[in-house]
């Protein structure tokens, strides 16, 4: 609502500013895909796909009670985490699973944040740290590194700009990124198996097949409708936040 004086209620501000950052997001998107040479901007966006979808392996091994070895991102963009688990066919079915739906998700949390200029500022703040403590206890490469100290020395320089709208600026371009890799990466949950820089080896559809039952594009089908709706809900909250008046 609008005051009687014609001035923009606190809610009015902040849902213009979350149009505008959603706006901004998309026309630079938008650009590393139209613009020659934009790919070479968006490498490193690939990357950090990679490293989140390996993070979610790991985070879902920590979640059914077991270990996270380390993990490893590839200059080709690809990654592999290795895990340790006591052996039960859920827990293995979980732990591959989680790193399918993990850019969804970790897509979905950041639209959520980042409805408000000031929860994505701390979102930064807390996310940086984390992934000062997950670089050193879990990364094992180089590019892994590179990566995740990156996304840290970004976010964290970010966070503490004194206008928060950067973060949430910040924020919410990762997600769409996220968001998008849902698709552009999406052949690989159909797939039987997988390069990587370590080698070649099954997919983690074909990880959640042996597992359990159905074949591995039945379950790479699940983890898609799975991404889609934690990505659909997140950018929902976020659209309906950026919609309020």
């Amino acid at each position: 609502m609008v005051d009687a004086g014609g001035v923009r209620t606190p809610a009015q501000v902040r849902a213009q500013q979350a149009r505008g950052v959603l706006l901004a997001s998309a026309v630079v998107t938008a650009a590393l895909w139209l613009i020659p040479g934009g790919e070479l901007v968006g490498y490193p966006l690939v990357l950090v796909s990679t490293f989140v979808h390996e993070m979610g392996h790991g985070l879902a091994a920590l979640l059914v009670g077991g270990d996270f070895v380390q993990l490893q991102v590839f200059g080709d963009a690809s990654g592999v985490a290795l895990t340790a688990t006591d052996g039960d066919a859920i827990d293995r079915a979980v732990v591959a699973g989680g790193g399918l739906v993990g850019p969804a998700v970790a897509a979905a949390i950041g639209f959520t944040l980042g409805r408000t200029a000031r929860a994505a500022r701390l979102a930064l703040l807390i996310g940086g740290v984390l992934g000062l403590v997950a670089s050193a206890l879990w990364v094992r490469s180089l590019v892994g590194w590179l990566v995740a100290l990156g996304l840290v020395g970004v976010s964290l320089a970010v966070a503490l700009v004194p206008q928060d709208r950067w973060s949430q600026l910040w924020l919410v371009f990762l997600s769409v990124q996220l968001g998008l890799s849902v698709f552009s990466r999406g052949e690989y949950l159909f797939a039987s198996g997988a390069v990587t820089g370590a080698g070649v080896g099954r997919s983690d559809s074909a990880a959640i097949a042996d597992a359990l039952w159905f074949p591995h594009w039945f379950w790479g089908g699940v983890c898609g409708l799975i991404s889609v709706a934690a990505l659909g809900y997140g950018a929902w909250l976020y659209l309906r936040a950026a919609a309020d008046a």
